[in-house]
């Protein structure tokens, strides 16, 4: 791209936007008290995210993830869809001993196949369903112990809580991104999905 202007020393260089293509290869619902989710036809959407599910909801408390506010602060919710990808799930549970991870284990809303290493998506990232949805990154959702005493649990591991120790190390920058719906509507299974890219920098 020809500027107007020429770069100066310290500028900082810019990559260009782009479009990926991908594809909804599992629609999942967590509807009760806790974070494990269940495989669903579709997913209904609105500005709270999906009506029902476990993280839906325009606001959300704080967390180990947020230290720099008190415990339970109120906030806004950046936090209501999970997306994961087939093949990050597989190098996780190679990592971990294991022949598969499923997205209910680690409570993940969407499983998007055909984007290359989906977890490195920055944030501001859009995601444009053929259906009309639109999900928007906040960015990449840290693999804690939590979802990994469930992996271990579900997976019939021998030692609970040595699983729930490898899945942090095992999924670092591979479990996902975390969204918010900018656009609501309806996720159909199989829908078509455009990835938007943004500009994007190191400062």
């Amino acid at each position: 791209m020809t500027t107007l202007f020429p770069m100066r020393e310290d500028e900082i260089e810019i990559r260009p936007a782009r479009k990926l293509a991908a594809k909804v290869a599992g629609t999942f619902v967590a509807p009760g008290n806790s974070f494990e989710t269940f495989a669903a036809p579709a997913l209904d959407l609105t500005f709270d995210g999906i009506g029902g599910d476990y993280h839906a909801g325009p606001t959300r408390r704080s967390g180990g993830r947020e230290p720099w506010y008190p415990r339970g602060t109120e906030m806004r919710n950046e936090r209501q869809i999970s997306i994961v990808a087939p093949d990050e799930l597989a190098v996780v549970a190679g990592r971990m001993g294991l022949g598969e991870i499923r997205p209910e284990w680690i409570g993940a809303n969407l499983l998007l196949d055909g984007v290359p290493r989906l977890s490195m998506l920055p944030s501001g990232t859009l995601l444009f369903f053929s259906g009309g949805v639109t999900l928007k990154v906040d960015g990449q959702n840290k693999p804690c112990r939590i979802a990994g005493r469930l992996i271990a649990e579900r997976a019939a591991m021998a030692d609970t809580e040595a699983g729930a120790l490898a899945f942090p190390k095992s999924a670092q920058r591979l479990r996902g991104l975390v969204a918010w719906v900018e656009k609501p509507g309806r996720i159909e299974n199989g829908e078509a999905v455009s990835v938007r890219v943004p500009e994007q920098w190191i400062y």
